[in-house]
């Protein structure tokens, strides 16, 4: 079954079955999640019985499971993922998400493909590349602008475009950065990145004039599209992608719901556009994505470059505000609090060397007014690093991950349901809005109700009962001439087998999406060295038959010697810290773009700069394997 091209795809991250499940639950329509093996994640793996549950629960709401084998493989592995990808077919996986195209030269059952956003996908010409290549959904960097979406759209005839909406912010293009690999051995596309970029460094010239220290100049803040996702619509957007596969089910949970809400809001008032999936989803909780694990929110480069894309002080979870220190005393401080506080609440603040420090509320209590005294498990030292005056931030909201832990979704498929009752017997049948169908007829002696109306809403309330099924019956219409009495027990019953037919039904009429044809076009690059990441002999022979040449294998070989490009940026960290000099030129000042030396302990990177494209490339060399 091919995409409906109108239909909106929100994709959650899954680190296992059961935060899958919830996904779906709370609004998904597909679920994205590793198998065994070769799924660029190396903490997130999953049996394939687990994927099967997952997939029974998504099918039931027509949503999708998409594989990860998007890490790039060795010669010995190739075999073996495609024996993964034939288990996962088996198993009710819908697409597999891909990176290495060596996979492409093997046996591959008839499941769509997905181009990773390993793939880094920048440009049309890439993109209808892969496209042809019999890829069906395609994820562009992270980095691109409305515009530069667009222009991918235009070319695309079939592939639909997804894009990261929500979440953590690799500061290299996707796919483009080795960092990790060269000083710890341990590759980002192989599911094992170090996250270098996470880590404080100093910046200095190459004439030693230091420009910062101790700054996390690599960290971003995440994603967070929340507020553009008509735009992306109308720049071609179709499916709409959380980060996380690695996140707890509360992440999960509610980020998810946040942007169900966001995209429902959306799809009531422009009716040309549907939702992927069926079922109504109904929240106890209000999704909030300030409550659960963020660095801070940007929309990064949809419209453009723009400050402050980075949180150079933490890589942390600082958390929101929550009030300011009134008082410290040997064992608790007191503060003026703008929210309730819990017992068991995760605190933060900024000491007097700017580095974020964390408390754990043991006790609260309230006292007059909107002042609050927490006792806390901390050192009076550590304490002693407040001052009045000094902003606390809560990153744990215990009373709200509390609240997460329970049933926190219901997610009902509208029925319909209609009964016929003459004197020989009950007809049933039971449609949703597919015309998935189901009904049943029982025969027998039917007698005249002594009070017909309570018979009637006796009925309707038997039918009506759909329970902890997936279904709620929005329609219920009773045809009787003359209203008959029928025993409840009877009535219930027939609801049952009558919604167990209808699942087999439901389960019959669900289809399979369709591979793509493969075609063999020109790749359009004609050259290529080890970002385009060939791990494997098939891989150069894929791109070898599209008339690539491949003048050098993948980093991970260890093939490459000396100083090499080791990530590949849109950020910017003369931008970041001042010194652009695009931007010194809007001032009447002139800033020449020369190295910066980055160094965090024995690692050392230069970071030079393009200031045509407006990018910035680190460079190093491997210190390790």
């Amino acid at each position: 079954m091919p995409h409906n091209p109108q239909a909106l795809e929100l994709l959650s991250p899954a680190k296992n079955a059961d935060i899958g499940i919830e996904a779906f639950r709370h609004g998904a329509d597909a679920v994205y999640i590793g198998g065994p093996s070769f799924g660029a994640r190396s903490a997130a793996g999953n049996s394939l019985e687990d994927i099967s549950r997952l997939c029974e629960t998504a099918h039931r709401f027509r949503g999708r499971v998409m594989m990860t084998l998007n890490t790039i493989l060795r010669d010995e592995e190739i075999e073996p993922a495609a024996k993964l990808a034939w288990d996962a077919w088996n198993a009710g996986v819908d697409a597999l998400i891909v990176q290495d195209m060596g996979l492409l030269e093997a046996d591959l059952p008839p499941i769509q493909l997905h181009a990773s956003t390993q793939c880094d996908i920048r440009t049309p010409e890439k993109a209808k590349f892969l496209e042809e290549t019999g890829f069906s959904q395609i994820v562009p960097a992270r980095e691109l602008t409305l515009p530069e979406i667009r222009a991918i759209a235009d070319v695309l005839t079939s592939a639909r475009i997804e894009f990261f909406v929500h979440g953590a912010l690799c500061v290299s293009y996707s796919g483009q950065c080795y960092a990790s690999e060269a000083v710890k051995c341990r590759s980002a596309n192989r599911g094992a990145c170090a996250q270098i970029c996470r880590l404080p460094f100093d910046a200095a010239l190459e004439d030693g004039t230091v420009l910062a220290r101790h700054q996390y100049l690599l960290s971003l803040k995440d994603n967070n599209q929340s507020g553009n996702l008509a735009e992306l619509v109308a720049a071609g957007v179709r499916s709409f992608k959380i980060e996380g596969r690695l996140k707890d089910m509360d992440y999960v949970k509610n980020i998810t719901a946040f942007y169900r809400k966001k995209l429902d809001a959306f799809l009531n008032t422009h009716p040309e556009y549907a939702k992927e999936s069926v079922g109504d989803v109904r929240f106890s909780f209000t999704p909030d994505p300030a409550k659960t694990f963020n660095r801070g929110a940007t929309e990064y480069f949809v419209h453009g470059r723009i400050p402050h894309i980075a949180t150079i002080t933490t890589p942390k979870n600082a958390g929101e505000p929550i009030g300011t220190v009134k008082k410290i005393n040997a064992r608790s401080i007191v503060i003026r609090a703008n929210e309730p506080l819990h017992n068991g609440d995760g605190l933060t603040f900024y000491d007097q060397k700017g580095e974020l420090s964390g408390l754990l509320a043991n006790r609260v209590e309230p006292l007059e007014g909107r002042t609050t005294e927490i006792f806390t498990r901390e050192s009076p030292a550590k304490l002693a690093n407040l001052r009045p005056g000094t902003q606390i931030l809560r990153n744990h909201d215990q009373a709200w991950t509390r609240e997460l832990e329970g049933d926190t979704s219901v997610r009902k498929i509208p029925v319909r349901i209609e009964a016929s009752v003459d004197p020989k017997g009950i007809s049933l049948s039971i449609e949703d809005a597919e015309g998935c169908r189901a009904a049943i007829r029982e025969t027998m002696a039917l007698d005249p109700a002594k009070n017909g109306a309570k018979s009637l809403e006796q009925q309707k309330n038997a039918l009506s009962k759909l329970g902890d099924t997936d279904y709620r019956a929005d329609t219920i219409e009773l045809h009787e001439e003359t209203p008959l009495f029928v025993p409840v027990s009877v009535l219930n019953n027939l609801r049952r087998s009558l919604v167990e037919k209808f699942e087999e039904a439901r389960r019959g009429a669900f289809t399979r999406w369709e591979r793509a044809p493969v075609k063999v076009v020109p790749f359009p690059v004609k050259t290529l060295d080890y970002r385009a990441n060939v791990y494997n002999s098939r891989a150069k022979a894929f791109y070898e038959e599209r008339g690539a040449t491949v003048t050098q294998m993948a980093f991970e070989t260890g093939e490459v010697r000396g100083e090499a490009e080791l990530m590949h940026c849109r950020h910017c960290i003369r931008y970041t810290l001042g010194i652009c000099p695009k931007e010194a030129i809007k001032r009447g000042e002139k800033i020449r773009p020369t190295p910066i030396v980055l160094t965090s302990g024995p690692m050392k990177f230069i970071a030079r700069f393009h200031c045509g494209p407006c990018e910035m490339t680190l460079h190093g060399e491997r210190t390790r394997g």
